[in-house]
C-alpha cells in the first residue's frame, strides 16, 4: 500500500519520513506520552529513528499499519501521530494516537482522528475501529468519545505495557457511526 496524505480543515496528515526523527524523539520526551503509549521509556533518539525509518514505511508497505504525521495544514511543527493497525481480516483494525503536550486541549486529536476514521471506512474497507487505552488515561478517553467511539467496557491484562500487563477501556466505531455504509450487513444483538 502506498502512503496517503489527508487534510482537514485544519490539520495535514501525511507519513513520518526520516525528516521527522528529531521532532518524535522531541514529541516523546514528554512523561505522559512515555506513560500512557507503549513507546519504549527512556525513549532514545534510535527508538525515534526505528519508528521514522522502518516500522512506518514497513507499515505502509504490508498494509498492516498507516500511520500519519499530524502538522497544521498551513505548515508548522510536528504536533501528533495516529496509527491505524489491522487486528483482524475479517475488518477488524484498531487506532492508536499520540499528540505532543503544547498541542493538547484543541481538538486536534479528534479532528484527525475523524479523518483517519472516515479514510480506514472508505478506503481500507474496516468494518469496525477499535479503540483501546490503559484504565486512567482520561485524555485518550475523551479523544475516542468527541471522535464518536462507543466505549464498551473494560478488559482485564488486556495491555502488555512496561513488561507489565494493564486493564484496558474498549471502545469503536462503526461506518453507521459516521453515516457511512458498511462492507457486510450488521445484526446487533436484542436487550
Amino acid at each position: 500500500m502506498e502512503p496517503i496524505t489527508l487534510t482537514t480543515e485544519r490539520l495535514l496528515l501525511r507519513t513520518f519520513t526520516t525528516d521527522d526523527t528529531d521532532a518524535v524523539w522531541e514529541a516523546c520526551q514528554d512523561p505522559d506520552i512515555q506513560r500512557w503509549t507503549t513507546v519504549p521509556s527512556p525513549y532514545e533518539r534510535h527508538h525515534a529513528a526505528e519508528f521514522t525509518g522502518h516500522m512506518v514505511p514497513e507499515g505502509w508497505r504490508t498494509g498492516t499499519m498507516c500511520t500519519f504525521a499530524v502538522l497544521p495544514r498551513g505548515g508548522g511543527p510536528l504536533m501528533a501521530s495516529v496509527a491505524v493497525t489491522l487486528r483482524t481480516y475479517s475488518g477488524t483494525w484498531e487506532i492508536g494516537y499520540w499528540t505532543g503536550k503544547e498541542h493538547r486541549g484543541r481538538g486536534v486529536m479528534a479532528e484527525a482522528v475523524g479523518a483517519v476514521a472516515h479514510w480506514a471506512f472508505t478506503r481500507l474497507g474496516t468494518t469496525r475501529l477499535e479503540w483501546r487505552a490503559e484504565v486512567g488515561n482520561e485524555g485518550s478517553r475523551g479523544v475516542a468519545q468527541r471522535a464518536g467511539f462507543t466505549v464498551e467496557g473494560e478488559l482485564r491484562a488486556a495491555l502488555l505495557n512496561k513488561d507489565t500487563l494493564r486493564d484496558v477501556w474498549v471502545g469503536a466505531l462503526l461506518p453507521s457511526d459516521l453515516g457511512l455504509p458498511s462492507t457486510h450487513p450488521y445484526l446487533p444483538s436484542r436487550r
